[in-house]
């Protein structure tokens, strides 16, 4: 969710510096940029989880290269066409959906620059290392946590 904090971020002080109205229409706008944002990440991350199973020997960094840039295709056309009916609301609503317009406008731009630049980089920063966890004896022992008595 970090990357989503930055678009909400960017976007809130997007509307500071211009002096646009802050209303309840835009904090829908938001919460809409959370959920786009957020679904865009998913498949990045989802992808990169594909990758790390589908190719063990390649660089950790090569392999987030290549799960964006599969993924690159797909963001760019569904953000261009987002963008394109998010536009002519923008140009030809008028002032009753400027707002609205505006913030989902700035959001799209700055999710798909979040989920294509700041979702591998945070994993990178992160630490993710593909050591396989020794796993624990028993049933249900699928996972690192199978043991613990809650």
């Amino acid at each position: 969710m970090p990357d989503e904090r930055f678009d909400v971020s960017v976007t809130v002080g997007l509307f500071a510096i211009t002096q646009m109205e802050f209303s309840l229409q835009i904090v829908a706008a938001i919460l809409a940029i959370i959920g786009y944002s957020l679904k865009d990440t998913v498949v990045v991350y989802d992808r990169i989880r594909e990758n790390l199973k589908k190719f063990r020997k390649m660089p950790m960094a090569e392999l987030l290269d290549l799960s964006v840039n599969e993924t690159l295709s797909r963001t760019l056309a569904t953000s261009f066409t987002t963008l394109l009916a998010v536009g002519s609301m923008l140009a030809l609503g008028g002032d009753v959906i400027r707002g609205f317009s505006f913030a989902i406008f700035a959001g799209i731009i700055l999710g798909t620059y979040s989920s294509v630049y700041v979702a591998k980089n945070l994993v990178l920063f992160l630490g993710l290392d593909r050591t396989d966890k020794p796993r624990a004896s028993g049933k249900g022992a699928d996972h690192e946590f199978a043991n613990i008595d809650a």
